[in-house]
């Protein structure tokens, strides 16, 4: 995969980065696989072309001058690519590395969210010359890599992702419009929003519809009501995406056994996770892990 890309660069396990232009066009189908989870932070900044991705089952779309902000442990599948003229940096930034630079990731709570679309609510449209300067600080942590073993690259990495990320937030908080970051959510938006968080969060061991309305303190066919409206998808449909997508990484990523991975996601026995996840995928645990 990395002659995918036309650069490419990592720090150790603390950063990846990337970049996607035409010239690194490749026939390779990769399309129909798995999401994969991610544990830190990602930021693609697209310049040229159309990268259409799901992000945490929701599908958004990068053109020219936008920027894609995903948070820790988020889910990504690159659905498609439209190859013409494409120019789109990438970097990814391990949660180690943000605890060692004590980065509070709290902070990333103040950008403000532009307004819904059906392309999502993650992608944010920047000027040119705010363009030209993420670029720049991509550029820099590019080149930091040219010399790892140096004692300082550390450092340096530590000091430049800081001033990129209050750079980011400063620049997506000037680009959306007053009246939008002023426009009150509805109580619906609100309870959708949130629930998607709550699952973000609890979902390793918890896999209760009630649960989740419990927490926002509505019924659970209340809930169930306005996620289906909203979403198209029930609530406890989204529940189990992100179950499965889980338990489909662990199985092919974290080297644990089928038990584990079942104790793991708060199953009561292994047999219990072997009929649940059967019931979805069309697969047992086992044949999943052999078929990859």
């Amino acid at each position: 995969m990395q002659n995918f890309f036309t650069e490419f660069s990592t720090l150790g396990d603390d950063y990846v980065f990337t970049r996607m232009t035409e010239s690194g066009r490749t026939d390779d189908n990769f399309f129909d696989s798995d999401p994969v989870r991610f544990d830190g932070m990602a930021w693609l900044l697209c310049f040229g072309g159309k990268l259409e991705i799901e992000v945490n089952l929701n599908t958004t779309v990068l053109r020219p001058n936008s920027i894609l902000v995903t948070r820790p442990d988020s889910f990504y599948k690159i659905k498609s690519i439209d190859w013409n003229g494409l120019d789109c940096y990438m970097l990814f930034i391990s949660r180690d590395f943000i605890r060692d630079i004590n980065f509070d990731l709290n902070i990333l709570g103040s950008i403000p969210r532009p307004v819904s679309n059906s392309e999502g609510k993650i992608v944010h449209d920047i000027s040119l010359d705010d363009g030209k300067l993420l670029k720049e600080y991509y550029a820099i942590l590019h080149h930091n890599t040219r010399d790892s073993d140096n004692t300082y690259s550390k450092s340096i990495a530590r000091c430049v992702i800081a001033a990129l990320t209050y750079q980011l937030i400063q620049i997506i908080t000037r680009s959306i419009p007053a009246e939008s970051k002023e426009r009150p959510r509805s109580r619906r938006a609100a309870y959708v929003n949130d629930f998607i968080e709550l699952v973000h969060e609890y979902y390793h061991r918890e896999r209760s519809v009630a649960f989740y309305a419990d927490k926002l303190f509505i019924s659970p066919k209340y809930l169930s009501l306005i996620i289906k409206e909203s979403l198209g998808r029930s609530a406890a449909e989204i529940i189990d995406d992100y179950v499965i997508l889980e338990a489909k990484n662990l199985l092919r990523f974290s080297g644990k056994n089928i038990q584990q991975v079942s104790y793991e996601l708060n199953f009561p026995n292994q047999s219990s996770f072997g009929k649940y996840f059967k019931h979805l995928v069309g697969l047992s645990p086992s044949e999943y892990q052999r078929s990859n």
